[in-house]
Order: C-alpha cells, then structure tokens, then sequence
C-alpha cells in the first residue's frame, strides 16, 4: 500500500469514483461544496491523484495505487498533441466563462454602486448618509469589494475647495 496520506473526503471521492463510476468523478459529499470541492480536486490533481479525459476528472492509475487497488487496463492509447491542445482550450473556455460576481438587488452595495453610476457621482459623505456606513467602511468598499472582487474602475476626483467625488468609470470598466 502507498504511503499517501488521504483526508476522509479525499478517500470518499475517489473509492466512490472507483466503484460506482468507472474512475469518474462524479459525486462529492453533501457537505462539500463550492469552493471546498474545488480544493479537493486541486489537491488530489497536484498529487497526480486524479487526471483529466478532457471534460471529466477520472482517478489516475496513482490514485489507485494510494488506495491499495489495482488499475484496470487502459482502454485507450497515450494521449496524443491535439487531446492535450482540447483539454487546455476546454480548460480555458470554461475559465472565461465563469460567472462574474453578482451584486444582490436592494443591497446596499448595490445602492452604492447606483450612486457611483450617477452623472454627478457621490462623495464618502453622501454614501455614509444612505447606507449609515462609517467611511472607513465605505472606502474597504471602494478598495476590497468594487475594484477587487467585482473588477470596477472608479475614478475620483476633488474640485477646489470642495470634496472629492467618486464615480464608476464611464465605460464601467472591468480590471483585469
């Protein structure tokens, strides 16, 4: 038997692969979901545990070999140039179609945002009054959630003698 160690999800997945799927995984515990199965497969991935077929992750012959059973036969020869140039276009496509963060209606998030969007913007001022946030809360917003987590430019800018006043950038622009 291998000497990789295995966590209880680990072990699940891929006995269940093993066993009801052909080596195909294709069933996670109920309480794994989201970003904590992506960590699983990452983790079986980078210990060349799991591989993939081009659309679907199935148990390499080493996951086999960390549970102590034996790989079946291959039912297929070596893959070749264009099978690794589809699994990395497929890896790609699925990446830029991955859903963009949202924002929820009637958040206040959302309220800011529509401040922002306004011809004549908003100041920190203004967005503390609507949303009773401090304005170190509103500026983490500015910082955290709109520029990093949802990709939006905000530009700023202080006339004399007045305050600053935000506002999304005109084409909305993502950062990449």
């Amino acid at each position: 038997m291998s000497t990789i160690t295995l966590t209880a999800t680990q072990h699940a997945v891929l006995v269940h692969a093993i066993h009801h799927s052909d080596g195909k995984l294709d069933w996670f515990p109920d309480n794994i979901k989201g970003g904590a199965r992506k960590k699983v497969i990452d983790a079986l991935f980078n210990r060349a545990l799991i591989t993939t077929d081009g659309t679907d992750w199935i148990v390499a012959a080493e996951g086999y070999d960390a549970l102590g059973m034996p790989c079946p036969a291959p039912t297929r020869g070596p893959i070749t140039l264009a099978a690794l140039d589809a699994v990395i276009a497929n890896a790609e496509a699925a990446q830029a179609e991955a859903p963009q963060p949202r924002t929820r209606d009637n958040s206040k998030q959302a309220q800011v945002i529509a401040m922002l969007k306004r011809a004549e913007g908003a100041t920190i001022a203004q967005i503390c009054e609507a949303t009773g946030w401090l304005g170190h809360s509103v500026r983490g917003t500015f910082s955290g959630t709109l520029k990093k987590k949802l990709g939006l430019t905000i530009d700023s800018v202080k006339e004399i003698g007045g305050e600053r006043v935000y506002r999304v950038s005109p084409s909305g622009a993502r950062t990449t």
